[in-house]
């Protein structure tokens, strides 16, 4: 009996290595719980581009179920690789919101199916430059990385706090109900991390998650008509929508892609240097950026939009350390089962967004203090501190005042006006490559 414990104990060690044995059973909860702290985000970009593009409640809802279907297969190829595509490494996939102002710009103007064809050539561009990235990577230096990253963690205080109040256009945005929900669900979240023993410690969020969705029904917060005269099972189609090639659109769009790239370089680096404590290879990167890309065509093809890393579970990762492959397998899996079986999605889709807020808050601020990290270790020389101080200002100040780029053209305004990762990213791009080195002290 003893020797079975000390098995079981060690097997759950494996949860803080990438490639141990963890049971199966004590592999869900882990797995559940990045699923629910990236669910809502993978499927409000679907649901916002649809109603722009004017398109049914029917069709929207096959398209959520084919974007929880790819997250699962991109959560998959990142995790155990497809020839060169993924970075073996613990990266959550999900639908990106970084194309979100691009999307209600192209689909209403040239349709939905211009949307498609857009992202099929712009995800094939992302994937051929993923492939070559040992070639231009050099360029990104961990500086530049280090900057973005913390860009990122920024960028989504505002997203944790939108959620935290019930969520952009809710009709009880900042609400009594939206406060009391998420302070309870972000109250749960702290104490089960300070009072849980071992390895329970690492699943806070999803305690604080279930906690908050309890006291949600209580509360009458959660819309469970979602839940009728929904199908046994359900399949995405292949081209339920034929893709329009247009040219305006396609440069729009391939735009977004190089934002999305570099997003995805920050998450990939940030996760190696926060729980790995080591910089991301060239190797990880390139497969990092393949699966982006190529996968978004993929998603595509099957009518979905693209699908990026997702920083919400990067700040999950560095919060719990717990990296194991394949009990974020597991998580694919619930993805995979929310995407067939639709009642299970819809099931997961009533977790209200204020519970979701009371989580991600703490999340997101944990990928600002990572950055941070980053930039320090790369040290405080004089030159490092003028790209991060100026990048970093500039990019989180200008975008603050959209408005200042209205003398650009738009699709200047589409791709920088409100993307302050993006902004960064050029700024500290252009900083690294002209200032001298030799101004190091």
């Amino acid at each position: 009996m003893s020797n079975m414990s000390t098995k079981a104990a060690a097997s759950m060690e494996n949860i803080y290595t990438l490639d141990g044995k963890v049971p199966l059973l004590k592999s869900i909860p882990f797995g559940l719980q990045h699923v629910l702290a990236m669910f809502v985000a993978n499927i409000a970009p679907i649901m916002i581009v649809t109603g722009a593009c004017g398109l049914s409640t029917q069709e929207t809802a096959s398209l959520i179920q084919t974007a929880m279907i790819m997250a699962g297969i991109g959560t998959l190829v990142q995790l155990f690789t497809v020839w060169k595509l993924g970075a073996k490494l613990p990266i959550v996939m999900g639908i990106s919101f970084t194309f979100v102002s691009v999307f209600c710009y192209v689909g209403p103007k040239w349709g939905y199916g211009a949307i498609l064809g857009a992202v099929i050539v712009g995800g094939i561009m992302e994937g051929i430059l993923g492939l070559f990235a040992k070639y231009w990577r050099k360029i990104i230096a961990p500086i530049v990385s280090a900057c973005v990253v913390t860009a990122i963690g920024f960028s989504l205080l505002s997203v944790g706090a939108n959620s935290f109040a019930g969520g952009v256009g809710a009709a009880d945005f900042g609400s009594a109900q939206n406060w009391i929900l998420g302070s309870i669900t972000l109250v749960c979240c702290i104490l089960f991390n300070i009072f849980a023993k071992g390895h329970l410690k690492q699943l806070s969020v999803l305690f604080g998650l279930v906690m908050g969705y309890i006291v949600a029904l209580f509360m009458g917060k959660v819309d469970l008509s979602a839940l009728q005269g929904i199908s046994l099972v359900s399949l995405p189609q292949i081209m339920p929508y034929k893709p329009v090639f247009n040219l305006s659109a396609i440069v729009s769009v391939a735009m977004i892609f190089l934002v999305s790239a570099t997003e995805t370089i920050g998450d990939t680096s940030a996760m190696t240097s926060t729980v790995l404590g080591r910089e991301a290879t060239d190797k990880e990167i390139s497969g990092s950026l393949a699966c982006d890309g190529l996968i978004s065509s993929l998603s595509a093809c099957f009518g979905c939009m693209p699908i990026t890393s997702f920083s919400q579970n990067v700040g999950l990762l560095a919060m719990t350390k717990v990296i194991n492959r394949f009990t974020l397998a597991t998580g694919a899996g619930i993805l995979l089962l929310a995407g067939v079986f639709p009642a299970f999605g819809a099931v997961l889709a009533t977790l209200p967004e204020a519970v979701l807020g009371g989580c991600t808050i703490m999340m997101f601020g944990n990928i600002v203090i990572s950055g941070l990290q980053m930039i320090g270790s790369c040290g405080f020389s004089q030159r490092n501190i003028t790209i991060a101080a100026l990048s970093l200002s500039i990019g989180l100040g200008f975008t603050q005042v959209p408005d200042m780029f209205n003398i650009f053209p738009s699709m200047v305004r589409t791709i920088f006006a409100e993307n302050c990762v993006a902004v960064v990213f050029l700024a500290a791009i252009i900083m690294n490559l002209v200032m001298p080195k030799e101004r190091e002290v």
